[in-house]
């Protein structure tokens, strides 16, 4: 199963547009060592990734929608096993 990391989607994305640490820093009002680590985060809040998400410009909801409709069977098998487990 492909992990879906958040911090290296936000990371990528902020290198594509050729923003800086510190420009994302600045725009939603944290310190650059916690936007360092963000990066390092697989998951992210909810609310944090929505500031985020507006002051990039770039919707990463849709980019994890499309990574687990890309994994969907996966997840599907994955969890009938858990449940299996359970019975």
């Amino acid at each position: 199963l492909k992990t879906i990391h958040v911090g290296n989607m936000i990371k990528k994305e902020l290198k594509a547009q050729g923003r800086t640490v510190t420009w994302l820093a600045q725009a939603v009002h944290m310190e650059r060592s916690s936007i360092y680590k963000i990066f390092d985060r697989n998951s992210i809040d909810v609310g944090l990734l929505v500031r985020i998400s507006l002051v990039i410009n770039h919707d990463f909801f849709d980019d994890i929608s499309r990574k687990m409709h890309d994994n969907y069977d996966e997840i599907f098998q994955l969890y009938l096993n858990f449940q299996q487990k359970r019975i």
